[in-house]
């Protein structure tokens, strides 16, 4: 058991201190290494009378001991020290950083054939023909999750890079080594990599085909699966087949994202299966051909957002909207198929439109048991919670939650959230704590990794403090969680470095690293965030808050 801290203590010079003046006291205190929180308390209330009458004990309050006991006992107690066991990491996507999106034969993606032919579709004209150029500067970025101490970095493949047609007759040899030789290099500083297969850049030319709409894409990304594990299974030991698949078959069919089509109720719901099934048929592949050689760990990025009922009355629809949010792509993997009541919703509200089949289409009996336990661990994104209110028919949703017309639901915000530049992206890192024992009691996972999590900012600055205080307050939840029985395995931070944000082009800044654009060069620079959580890498603790800034 790790040392257990409170920090009531920091108001004592020593802990053995502490522990002398309990003993003198009557209390029985353990091994000061393995004294947990409810003892120190017991401890400190106990000698509080000791410690007022003692000049020795150097408490600036005085004779106040009502004043000690209201801060002992309101006092946040914890265990502030990360398992051994427990990894920390930083995330990237190959479109977002890599640029070079014609360099030898890569294949042009969606993202590409977009934003070449409607450049107004981001805020600032601007695409990631060259974003971070880690196509060429890879080297740097892999020191920078050394200077950061991480255990492991989260980057995708890119499906066009490596496939240049998008099918597996062809392999490019310049993709192939880019990917090698970046697993490599993470694997010699002793850093695990993290692989995640798509990340949102389909090939065009599978688009044109239909992409996540035809049914035949679930095989095509096997057989991609196929070439990624037969060229790194080797040195791979975590795997995230999709990022955040709601994405691709929400955003994408409502002009939100590529293929920036608008045609949710027939070609969302249609990519839905398809890419369950093409998640599940990669994790079979895995599983029958590599991991009794390899024992790899394969999963789903899974965006999750808390929902919180705005009143009792809205209690049921909120728990929809789990279901609808959450559950459309967990159900199926945890439990089997898709959550009834949704399933049962979406039907009726095809029938009233005049749908003659289902356009959330189901699963047969051997699907069910075919996509049901293909994940190993719980792979989640977690940014921000949005509270839910019942609505009437006719009132719209917010993004990014577009299936919530579908149920009657819409968004709002609790004043008591902290509120970024974007109105619909507020901070409340407690419920990440909540969150993970939501999915722990509903899905029975083994592990989870926390696989995004991070801050956008408009300022460049290096000084960016609200993100340092993200990254620790959701690290605490973490820890708080672990304490709590919950096995979170690893926490990823995104991201490493400011890159190309989709619709946000380069106005918005998630980066521990900043990037200078209007260098050739690309100038990474650490911001004060990279240098904190390189502390709490280094020392695998948390400060108490009021030390939080003296983290050198």
């Amino acid at each position: 058991m790790t040392a257990v801290l409170c920090r009531a203590t920091r108001i004592f010079s020593h802990v053995d201190d502490i522990n002398m003046r309990a003993l003198h006291a009557g209390v029985h205190v353990r091994n000061k290494n393995q004294l947990n929180c409810p003892s120190k308390v017991m401890a400190i209330m106990a000698i509080i009378p000791t410690l007022v009458e003692d000049p020795a004990s150097n408490i600036m309050i005085g004779n106040n001991t009502s004043y000690l006991r209201v801060l002992v006992s309101t006092v946040s107690c914890q265990n502030l020290t990360f398992p051994d066991w427990f990894m920390f990491g930083a995330a990237t996507s190959s479109y977002q950083i890599e640029g070079g999106w014609n360099a030898s034969d890569k294949g042009e993606s969606t993202w590409d054939r977009a934003l070449h032919t409607h450049p107004e579709i981001v805020g600032d004209g601007s695409n990631g023909d060259v974003a971070c150029d880690s196509y060429h500067l890879w080297r740097r970025d892999v020191e920078m999750c050394a200077e950061l101490g991480l255990d492991m970095y989260r980057f995708s493949i890119s499906w066009p890079r490596l496939l240049p047609t998008g099918f597996s007759n062809k392999i490019s040899e310049d993709g192939k080594n880019y990917y090698s030789n970046l697993i490599d290099g993470l694997l010699e500083k002793g850093i695990e990599p993290v692989v995640t297969m798509y990340h949102w850049d389909l090939p065009q030319y599978l688009q044109d085909l239909g992409g996540w709409a035809n049914p035949l894409i679930s095989d095509w990304f096997a057989d991609y699966a196929s070439v990624v594990y037969y060229l790194y299974a080797d040195r791979v030991k975590y795997w995230i087949t999709f990022n955040e698949p709601i994405v691709t078959c929400d955003s994408g069919y409502t002009k939100q994202s590529t293929p920036y089509l608008d045609d949710l109720n027939t070609g969302g719901f249609l990519c839905n299966k398809n890419l369950l099934m093409a998640h599940a048929k990669a994790y079979r592949i895995y599983e029958e051909e590599y991991k009794l050689k390899y024992n790899g760990k394969i999963s789903l990025a899974n965006i999750f957002v808390w929902f919180e009922p705005e009143t009792p009355d809205d209690a049921n629809v909120t728990e929809l909207m789990f279901q609808l949010y959450e559950g459309r792509f967990a159900h199926p993997i945890y439990l089997g198929g898709w959550p009834p009541e949704l399933e049962k919703v979406l039907a009726e509200n095809g029938k009233r439109e005049g749908y003659k089949y289902p356009r959330l289409p189901p699963f047969t009996p051997e699907e069910v048991e075919f996509v049901r336990g293909t994940a190993d661990y719980y792979a989640l994104n977690h940014y921000i919670t949005r509270q839910i209110r019942q609505v009437g028919p006719g009132e719209a949703g917010s993004w990014p939650f577009y299936g919530s017309n579908e149920i009657g639901a819409t968004m709002l915000n609790d004043p008591s959230w902290t509120p970024t530049f974007i109105d619909w992206f507020t901070l409340n890192p407690k419920a990440l704590r909540t969150q993970l024992h939501w999915i722990n009691d509903t899905y029975g996972v083994n592990e989870v990794m926390v696989t995004e999590n991070g801050l956008p900012l408009l300022s460049r600055d290096l000084y960016d403090v609200e993100r340092m205080e993200c990254i620790r307050d959701h690290l605490e939840q973490i820890l708080l969680a672990i304490n709590d029985g919950i096995h979170v395995i690893g926490y990823t931070a995104w991201s490493l470095l400011d890159n190309f944000e989709w619709a946000a082009g380069y106005a918005s800044t998630f980066g521990l690293y900043a990037v200078n654009f209007t260098d050739p060069q690309r100038t990474r620079t650490p911001r004060e965030s990279a240098r904190y959580y390189s502390s709490v890498t280094r020392t695998r603790s948390l400060l108490p808050r009021k030390t939080d800034l003296n983290y050198e």
